[in-house]
């Protein structure tokens, strides 16, 4: 292990930064393997939760139907639905609760934590998600699990392009539309799930039309000494 992260130079991430870039335009001839793509899948699965709560599902959708009807209703994945190799749908859980059954399930079934140790944490958890004002209303809550998920997905996109895979992240969709499509397929579990965000993964058709732009790190920083 010590040798892979040896291997893996400062230059060569940065230089994945400056590759990676919201692909519009993907090639539809060249398409991900099965390796590659669980490489990707597998960053997210390693990705930090808050408490370790992992609230989130990947939907890979590849059926053409349901891409097709899924782009009807998402203005800012058109491009991305027809042509890229490989595309997301995340969703995070509307129930991740200190209380509730997933939280139990998680700590007590994935963690391990004993009795005791459970009876603890979900107290610590409890004063941590009411001092935060997260219980207050199921919006609160999911928006808490939502933004976990993009912790999941800027480590896939990171991933992807280290490998040489282009994305795009994508929020523009018709959040009551993609529900009801997905709702009608059994796959938001009975109102367990919803949707937090989407994503391409593929190759590019084209290079981007200009360098990547972005504010110089003194106007995005300020240091407290």
């Amino acid at each position: 292990m010590e040798s892979s992260a040896k291997a893996i130079t400062k230059e060569n991430i940065l230089n994945a930064y400056y590759f990676r870039h919201a692909t519009k335009q993907f090639d539809a001839s060249r398409i991900i393997s099965a390796e590659d793509f669980e490489f990707i899948l597998e960053t997210g699965r390693l990705s930090p939760s808050s408490i370790g709560l992992e609230p989130w599902k990947f939907l890979i959708v590849q059926n053409p139907d349901f891409r097709k009807r899924l782009s009807e209703v998402s203005s800012g994945a058109q491009k991305q639905l027809a042509k890229a190799s490989h595309f997301i749908v995340i969703l995070a859980r509307s129930d991740a609760s200190y209380n509730s059954p997933y939280a139990e399930y998680m700590l007590k079934e994935i963690k391990g934590m004993p009795d005791d140790v459970f009876e603890l944490t979900r107290e610590a958890y409890g004063k941590f998600q009411k001092n935060q004002r997260m219980l207050e209303n199921p919006r609160t809550l999911f928006d808490w699990a939502s933004k976990q998920t993009y912790i999941a997905l800027g480590n896939m996109m990171t991933a992807a392009a280290l490998i040489g895979i282009d994305s795009c992240p994508i929020e523009g969709y018709n959040y009551e539309a993609v529900h009801r499509i997905l709702e009608e397929e059994g796959l938001l579990e009975d109102g367990l799930w919803d949707v937090s965000v989407m994503a391409a993964f593929g190759y590019r058709a084209e290079d981007p039309p200009r360098e990547k732009s972005r504010q110089s790190l003194d106007k995005i920083t300020q240091w407290i000494d």
